[in-house]
């Protein structure tokens, strides 16, 4: 029979894989974004084709950083609140078999 600590430790071993899928996507997303407006600058702006090439990764990384915390919170967020749903439906469920029980046991007096 699992413990409560291995159910734990699944659920938090969850929780950081979709973390995880979160940042990886938050850091495509957002690097796609900042890769664009860096084409636009590069087009647009002397100031920005002037910048050093270290700086212009630097600002590219920058976005994928933020994309990936953003996206990897959001995500975790929603894996919290879908757990929190599956708990109280399976202590509702219990609940309720517990109350058939009960009664299954007093109707057969």
């Amino acid at each position: 029979m699992p413990s409560v600590n291995d159910s734990k430790h699944d659920e938090a071993t969850d929780a950081s894989w979709e973390a995880t899928r979160g940042a990886i996507a938050g850091a495509v997303k957002w690097g796609i974004g900042t890769a664009l407006l860096g084409g636009l600058g590069y087009a647009m702006s002397p100031v920005y084709r002037g910048l050093t090439i270290q700086f212009k990764v630097y600002i590219q990384m920058s976005g994928m950083v933020l994309g990936s915390m953003l996206e990897a919170d959001h995500r975790l967020r929603l894996y919290e609140a879908r757990m929190r749903v599956q708990r109280r439906v399976a202590a509702e469920q219990a609940y309720w078999k517990r109350i058939e029980k009960e009664l299954g046991e007093d109707g057969d007096d």
